[in-house]
């Protein structure tokens, strides 16, 4: 049974019992959408899990988390048949870790709080809900245009030429995050401009305990132009809540083992002298992320996630907000 909803599922605005406007424009095109989805969970029926099961044939994104690949047709969203190409994400509870069903909520609170508190342009999404009231997280797909054709999209594990033949299946894992700016800069003529989204990504990365950005969780997108740009972030979630993990997702941490000789505010510091960001830059970006308390505060409140978890959530932040603090 699907609770009442005082906050949009979108936004997470304050009085609100289905999707904003806000919301439908960004995430549906303006279109009137249901947050209640015409499907059963899946693993809640025999028929239901046929399609689901069906559906996961097609998707051609990899990940642990099952995803499954939806379209919208008129004002209603439904799972693709053969020959189609999705323009949303659908992630329901996941079958493994700890509080699995916060997840769906982590992620959108989480994404929300990178676009509305720290200006991250990420990719569009929101909470929606099953028949039987369980949460999904659905994002819309920023690498499909309006009319199902694909913008060249590349992540970072391809950049470094890392495979799973080539270097294993511990892969997107290697390496450290020094370089993501080198990779950057040898196939983005925008670099400069890019360099510092990229940096206050990964301060966020680290503030709000995400701690798998792996190697495909970072991409350059195709532009109008045919240039390339860093494209917009996604899977930005507090792992910690659901896995024991480190603070950074890739074996080599932040920085070389020579260059890390400090606490993580320090390095951090030596990050940005590696990649050429003025001090200004830097001073700027730091600056941004450590204000904005009250925001985060207000946004995980309204959130979809149970008490317990949002102090959990709270409790990370601020934690990992001390440790960058330092001055």
């Amino acid at each position: 049974m699907i609770a009442k909803l005082t906050n949009c599922p979108g936004t997470l605005s304050p009085g609100f019992g289905t999707y904003s406007r806000t919301s439908l424009k960004r995430v549906f095109d303006g279109r009137k959408v249901s947050h209640i989805l015409p499907y059963e969970a899946p693993n809640s029926n025999a028929p239901t899990d046929k399609l689901f099961e069906e559906n996961q044939k097609r998707i051609s994104i990899s990940g642990v988390q099952e995803k499954f690949s939806v379209l919208l047709e008129k004002n209603k969203l439904r799972l693709i048949k053969k020959g189609e190409r999705g323009t949303y994400i659908l992630k329901p509870i996941p079958n493994s870790g700890k509080k699995r069903d916060q997840m769906p909520a982590n992620e959108h609170l989480t994404m929300q709080i990178a676009r509305q508190v720290y200006g991250i342009e990420t990719a569009e999404n929101a909470l929606i809900f099953f028949k039987n009231g369980a949460p999904a997280y659905i994002t819309k797909r920023f690498d499909v245009q309006s009319d199902g054709s694909k913008k060249a999209k590349e992540d970072f594990a391809s950049l470094a030429g890392k495979t799973p033949q080539t270097h294993g299946e511990h892969y997107k894992y290697e390496g450290n995050y020094l370089k993501l700016f080198e990779l950057m800069k040898k196939y983005l003529p925008a670099y400069r401009v890019e360099t510092p989204k990229l940096f206050k990504l990964l301060l966020f990365n680290y503030l709000f305990s995400n701690g798998d950005a792996h190697l495909k969780n970072f991409a350059i997108l195709e532009t109008p132009m045919g240039d390339h740009r860093l494209s917009p972030a996604y899977d930005l979630l507090n792992t910690r809540i659901h896995i024991e993990d480190s603070d950074f997702a890739l074996d080599g941490g932040l920085l070389p083992a020579h260059l890390a000789q400090t606490d993580v505010a320090g390095q951090f510091k030596v990050l940005a002298e590696q990649v050429g960001l003025s001090s200004k830059q830097f001073n700027t970006t730091m600056a941004s992320i450590l204000n904005g308390s009250e925001q985060v505060d207000t946004l995980t409140k309204a959130s979809f996630l149970d008490e317990k978890t949002k102090r959990n959530y709270l409790q990370a932040y601020q934690t990992r907000l001390k440790k960058l603090n330092k001055e």
